[in-house]
């Protein structure tokens, strides 16, 4: 297995330098993350996770979890590590001091969380999902609920889930049938069933906070007639610990591809005491809070599990020897050079670092729009809303394809031996192939922001990115090295308003232009917008290269990889542009009954 080290170089370099934190930090009052808590924090991170998480990353996906008559028991190790996590006080890092947090922004929870995943995906499901809850919770829960819930959530120990899934529906939840039968003493019984429930039973903590969508009996038909209730595995007594055992039940665990460490659950229902959150008949939006939370979080892992492929990949392409470099031995003192000298491993490794540091980039900057959701200027919170709705589908989706295409690589790059266990890589394929599906499949996401963000909204949220890209290459357009770079950007930074507008003119006549487009119009704005951080970052680095100030090697990289991205992964779009241009006809021009073989 890769051993992960946190890449805490290119973590401080956005933190401190190209997005600047520090001042966001001051301009919301979070006068408790200054640069020495800051700096503090990532370092004891980065220790936790190399040191605790990432040794229990090869052996939680050789055992697994398992499952006996409604109990589910997790991997060795991992139970200890969650009391770790807890009692560290990771869980409420960025949670409010209200209820036990530390009050610290959301962006440094975020960055945390990246070393979770990218130690050890599994692990950090169980987490992620009770973060999510959490956010569900606090937005839009009573403050009973929230004094009875957060605090022991903050605490780790309570974890939360999300069940949205049911066995004859995933993203079509207007059809779900999972019912709520209101209780004389105000509570619901809820009998339903629930699949794919991540960390829906498991031995970490003491109680599990399901968060179930379900309708009531007058209901209006469709996604208009759902309802979100707190269904808790054990009944919070009168002192709000966990008490009774709720009509809860673990009915069996996946046998999955990859993740086998996080606990994938079906869970039944059967009359269990559930109490409402939110309004009746509102619980969609309510749980978009947490599958907004959600998507962010699944990005990442696209991220993460491409950071620690690349890893492995770039220290077994220094050691593998393999043949003579094409213009001569490099290391004549061996008997032969090693693969990193050849040009198609190379082109392999600078794939993997672009895409890992530009999705980064990406995270960092969204995380960064999280935090600024708490502004005390109305105007900055609207900009920061505006254009999270634009790029959390890209994060989703964007990032998740080009993770796995990244751990794909990794393996590659290992020839053979990526394709053993013992090495590591295939796992980290495996971890990473599930998350261009769940939380909303990819293609989802495509007709989200294009259909429902782009066109819904008359191109109004592309525009609050667009925009950001047209005043940074108008700053820019002179720079005396990146002036080539920086025109080709505003380029196809102008060429995607004429695409949008011809897809919204085709759709007029045809709604299924949408959705053939969908996909590739996505894939466009994600390298478009990883063009945009690329130079941003390159930008930075030949400032601080031109000063004279910090690694100047560190700096020379960023340039470098940013010329690798704009020649060799930009020019991508072009081929999205024409698919887009191709319209539905070839898609729909084929009779359902002429599939079948």
């Amino acid at each position: 297995m890769p051993e992960y080290k946190a890449p805490l170089r290119d973590m401080r370099f956005l933190i401190d330098d190209v997005f600047d934190f520090h001042a966001s930090y001051a301009a919301i009052g979070a006068e408790d993350a200054t640069p020495d808590m800051v700096g503090a924090i990532l370092e004891e991170g980065a220790k936790f996770c190399e040191q605790v998480l990432a040794p229990l990353n090869r052996s939680g996906d050789e055992e697994g979890c398992h499952f006996d008559n409604g109990v589910v028991t997790t991997p060795k190790g991992f139970k200890e590590a969650f009391a770790q996590y807890a009692e560290g006080g990771w869980m409420g890092l960025a949670s409010t001091p209200e209820y036990g947090g530390q009050g610290l922004p959301h962006s440094l929870g975020l960055v945390i969380g990246e070393m979770v995943g990218s130690a050890n995906t599994s692990f950090g499901m169980y987490p992620g999902l009770t973060h999510g809850a959490m956010a569900a919770i606090g937005a839009h829960g009573s403050e009973a609920q929230k004094s009875t819930y957060l605090s022991r959530m903050t605490e780790g120990r309570w974890t939360g889930t999300m069940c949205l899934t049911e066995p004859h529906c995933g993203t079509d939840l207007g059809i779900i049938k999972t019912r709520a039968v209101p209780e004389a003493d105000g509570s619901y019984a809820i009998s339903g069933t629930k699949i794919f429930i991540s960390a829906g039973e498991h031995d970490l903590a003491e109680n599990i906070v399901h968060l179930v969508l379900a309708k009531l009996p007058d209901a209006p038909a469709g996604t208009k007639g759902i309802s979100l209730f707190i269904v808790p595995k054990f009944l919070p007594d009168a002192a709000g610990n966990a008490g009774e055992r709720n009509a809860v039940a673990c009915g069996s665990i996946e046998h999955k591809m990859g993740i086998k460490a996080s606990a994938t659950c079906v869970i039944n229902f059967d009359g269990a005491r559930g109490f409402l959150i939110g309004e009746p008949n509102k619980g969609l939006n309510c749980m978009f809070t947490m599958m907004n939370h959600a998507r962010l979080g699944t990005g990442m892992q696209g991220l993460c599990n491409g950071e620690a492929s690349y890893q492995g990949a770039v220290k077994y392409a220094q050691e593998r020897l393999q043949m003579r470099s094409l213009t001569g031995a490099k290391f004549p003192d061996k008997p032969a050079d090693p693969i990193i000298v050849h040009p198609d491993v190379r082109r392999m490794l600078l794939t993997m670092k672009a895409f890992n540091e530009g999705n980064r980039a990406l995270a960092y900057f969204t995380a960064q729009l999280l935090d600024q959701l708490h502004s005390p200027e109305a105007g900055k919170r609207e900009e920061a809303e505006a254009l999270l709705a634009f790029l959390t589908p890209i994060c989703k989706a964007f990032m998740t394809d080009t993770g796995l295409e990244v751990t794909s690589l990794g393996m590659q790059v290992f020839g053979g031996h990526g394709y053993i266990r013992e090495w590591g890589m295939e796992q980290l394929m495996r971890d990473c192939r599930i998350a261009p599906i769940y939380e909303g499949t990819n293609g989802i996401q495509a007709l989200d922001l294009l259909g429902r963000k782009v066109l819904g909204s008359q191109g109004k949220l592309m525009l609050g990115f667009t925009n950001l890209v047209h005043r940074f290459c108008q700053a820019n357009a002179e720079h005396p090295e990146l002036k080539g770079q920086v025109q080709r950007l505003a380029e196809l930074n102008q060429d995607l308003g004429a695409i949008t507008a011809r897809i919204g003119m085709a759709a007029m006549k045809n709604a299924d232009e949408v959705g053939a487009a969908s996909v590739d119009y996505l894939m466009y704005c994600g390298y478009l917008v990883l063009g945009y951080f690329w130079l941003r970052m390159a930008v930075v680095a030949q400032a601080k290269l031109q000063a004279g100030e910090g690694d100047a090697a560190f700096y020379q990289s960023k340039i470098v990889t940013a010329e690798f991205y704009f020649s060799r992964l930009l020019p991508r779009t072009a081929a999205h542009r024409a698919a887009i241009e191709a319209g539905s006809e070839t898609l729909m021009k084929l009779a359902a009954d002429q599939f079948v073989f």
